[in-house]
Formats: structure tokens, C-alpha cells, sequence
């Protein structure tokens, strides 16, 4: 008799972790964007903040402030681009605390899915978000005189910069909208924030205008060192001084980083 071999059953490869936790970072990320298609509003209301910000300083304030060197437009749209991201980081803390709110976190934390995918598919389908912002808002910008100083390739390497330093940035509201009791209280905690860090700064005004105190905390901020750093990108000046601000800023990005991301995965592992 001749025996018969049965086919082995095929062996399932398993994934590796990393693999695992990239795929259901995917996913998040995915259904986060969706809810910018479903909800254009949103995505379109986020866009008016900022068009209002740039009329406002540009024809409003821009004839009273003096900024040797340049016009003011110039000065003005590196700020202008760096307050937009980094108000666009609300969005973070409020849509966390709505999936909190809703009870979709506690549906989350029951799947099979890595605990980190939650959290970084919020903060990636922002930063998608903020590169339309930041499209938009250089439109805008041109369309009221902005001018690059320098070449586009350094504006696109400034563009990369303020997208990676806002990516990291909001995960300081990440760790805000896991804290907060609700929606509305997210985008109240996130205010005392950025206002000080947005208006402190050299985004709007040079610091030699403000106050001994005051100036040495803009000169030294993140905010001020990321405007610095875009506005040495797209308008040129010294390329030591550019060099200096870049590297603070990618500095200042690593920081956020390493001390909001574990923050904010250990608060995720504590919520409900």
C-alpha cells in the first residue's frame, strides 16, 4: 500500500510587534481623517483662524510695528505659519477627550491593538491636517505680498521643520485631552498654554520692543526658536545664526517628545 501524505498545515507568520503596532497606527490614522471628510466644517473652520490672524496683523497692526531688515509681511508669515500649527494642536487634545468623553477609548483599550496607535494616530492625521493649514496659509500669504527670501527648497525644508515640530508638540496636548474631565475643558486648558507662548514671542513683534524680563523669555522659548528658525529659512539673514535656530528647534522637538509621549501613553493605560 502506498501511504498517503497529508499536507501540512501552512504555519502562520507571526508579525513582529513593531509591525503590529505600525498597522494599527494606520488604521487610527485613517479613521481620524475620515471624520475630516465627514465633518468638512471642521477641517474648514480650523482653516478660517488662521486666514483671520494673517489679515488682521497684515493690515491692521502690520503699519505700526517697524521691522528693520524686511517688510513687515515678510516678518509677519513665519509666525503667522508657527501659531497656525501650533493652534491647530487643540484639535489633539479636544478629539481625545471627545473619544474619552464618547466611551471610544474604553472600546480601544478592549481591542487587541497596540496602546500606543491610539494616540499616534491622532497626533499623525493632525499633522496631515496642519500640511493642508500650511498650504493654504502660504497662499494666503502670497496673495497679500509674502514673499520667499531665500529658494523654495528652503521653504520646503522650513515647511518639514514646522510640520515635525508641531507633530511633536501636540503631544503635550495629547497628554491635556487624556487629562481633561471633558471636550470644552481640553480647549480651555490648552489657551494659558499657547497664548503666552504664541504672543511672547518674536512671531509678531521683535523682542528689543518688549521689556528687559520679558524679552529674555521670548528670546528663549520654543516658539520663538522655531520662528526664528522659519524665518532664516524662508527670508535668509546668517547661515550660523539659521543653523543655531534650527537645531534648537529640532532640539526643542525631541524634548517634547521624550517627556509627553511616555507621559501620555502611562495617562492613556489610567483614563476610564
Amino acid at each position: 500500500m502506498t501511504s498517503t501524505v497529508l499536507p501540512q498545515a501552512a504555519t502562520p507568520v507571526k508579525r513582529s510587534k513593531l509591525r503590529r503596532s505600525i498597522n494599527d497606527c494606520i488604521v487610527v490614522t485613517e479613521r481620524n481623517l475620515v471624520s475630516y471628510v465627514r465633518i468638512p466644517d471642521q477641517l474648514f473652520f480650523s482653516s478660517v483662524q488662521p486666514i483671520m490672524f494673517v489679515l488682521l496683523f497684515r493690515y491692521v497692526f502690520g503699519g505700526a510695528i517697524a521691522t528693520p531688515g524686511m517688510s513687515y509681511v515678510d516678518y509677519l508669515m513665519p509666525g503667522i505659519f508657527v501659531q497656525s500649527l501650533l493652534f491647530g494642536c487643540v484639535s489633539t487634545s479636544v478629539g481625545l477627550a471627545e473619544d474619552l468623553q464618547k466611551g471610544l477609548i474604553e472600546r480601544f483599550r478592549s481591542l487587541p491593538m497596540a496602546r500606543s496607535a491610539v494616540l499616534f494616530g491622532r497626533t499623525i492625521s493632525d499633522a496631515v491636517r496642519n500640511i493642508f493649514v500650511m498650504i493654504l496659509i502660504t497662499l494666503v500669504g502670497f496673495a497679500v505680498g509674502f514673499r520667499i527670501g531665500t529658494s523654495f527648497g528652503l521653504y520646503l525644508v522650513a515647511f518639514a521643520l514646522l510640520i515635525l515640530f508641531a507633530f511633536c508638540f501636540s503631544w503635550v496636548f495629547a497628554f491635556i485631552g487624556l487629562s481633561a474631565s471633558n471636550s470644552e475643558t481640553a480647549g480651555l486648558m490648552a489657551f494659558p498654554i499657547l497664548f503666552p507662548l504664541t504672543f511672547a514671542s518674536t512671531a509678531f513683534v521683535p523682542a528689543e520692543s518688549m521689556p528687559t524680563w520679558l524679552r529674555w523669555f521670548a528670546e528663549h522659548q520654543p516658539v520663538s526658536i522655531a520662528v526664528n528658525a522659519t524665518r532664516g529659512l524662508m527670508q535668509g539673514g546668517p547661515g550660523a545664526d539659521t543653523t543655531h535656530w534650527v537645531v534648537l528647534t529640532l532640539i526643542w522637538s525631541a524634548i517634547f517628545l521624550a517627556i509627553f509621549v511616555p507621559l501620555a501613553v502611562w495617562r492613556y493605560r489610567r483614563v476610564g
